[in-house]
């Protein structure tokens, strides 16, 4: 049988019993193996992106996580309310994105990911959307998983672009457990989504040859149950099993 695709995974960096590690939530993970893609996790280094690796693999999933962009690397000052950061996350996001666009892999951005994005196509980021007059409140509410990542707010997919042609209704619902957002968009990136208060929910890479595209919500939270989320993973797997037949020689089936 053919190998599933490979897809990287970028880690954060975080402190599990006094010693540093690299850690990827299973969500993202088991949403991946779900569609028939085969995870793997990248860790973050500060250092050159390792290209070789990159040429095996057939995608790039970048996870959401509880840290956020280093505003310097968009211009900014730190606001009060931003307070996690993680650094070596960002050196590896910010080698990764453009080496994998260079090599045509299919690329996911969800959350920190999508903020990722668009810093690396030179956009900025609100720091606190909720202090941005005329935006939601886009932050997770409290209690449990089913309640923090139930739908919360309408989205609304623009015509003409990548996720409109992965999904063919206009409108959907989808959850909200951010606290930045976009500011200015990126030279380079179309916006795919918006939400009701017109702040940006989706985006892609103008003119890619591939899937390429980000969202600021949480589809890899049981995303068969969701007719949007199951149609945006679905499309990032289809791109990356198109990868792997094209940069693979594949044995006959068994």
């Amino acid at each position: 049988m053919r190998a599933r695709p490979l897809v990287g995974v970028i880690a954060c960096r975080r402190e599990v019993e006094g010693h540093p590690a690299h850690m990827v939530t299973d969500k993202y993970l088991s949403a991946l193996r779900d569609y028939g893609l085969a995870p793997v996790i990248l860790p973050v280094w500060q250092g050159d992106v390792d290209r070789e690796l990159l040429s095996r693999l057939d995608g790039l999933l970048l996870t959401g996580s509880r840290t956020n962009v280093e505003p310097g690397r968009y211009g900014a000052e730190r606001v009060p309310e931003n307070t996690r950061d993680d650094h070596h996350r960002d050196a590896t996001a910010f080698g990764l994105i453009p080496a994998a666009l260079d090599q045509g892999l299919p690329l996911f951005g969800i959350c920190r990911g999508f903020q990722e994005l668009n810093v690396a196509f030179g956009g900025t980021l609100h720091q606190a959307v909720q202090q941005v007059p005329g935006r939601f409140d886009h932050r997770e509410p409290v209690g449990d998983h089913d309640i923090r990542y139930a739908p919360a707010h309408d989205l609304e997919i623009l015509p003409g672009g990548m996720m409109s042609r992965l999904f063919a209704e206009r409108y959907s619902r989808v959850n909200s457990l951010h606290q930045q957002g976009i500011d200015a968009l990126g030279l380079g990136l179309d916006a795919e989504a918006v939400a009701l208060d017109g702040q940006i929910e989706a985006i892609s890479v103008a003119g890619a040859p591939t899937f390429a595209l980000a969202v600021q919500w949480h589809p890899e939270w049981k995303p068969r149950e969701h007719p949007l989320h199951d149609a945006l993973f679905r499309g990032f797997a289809e791109a990356c099993e198109a990868h792997c037949r094209a940069a693979r020689v594949q044995p006959l089936d068994a």
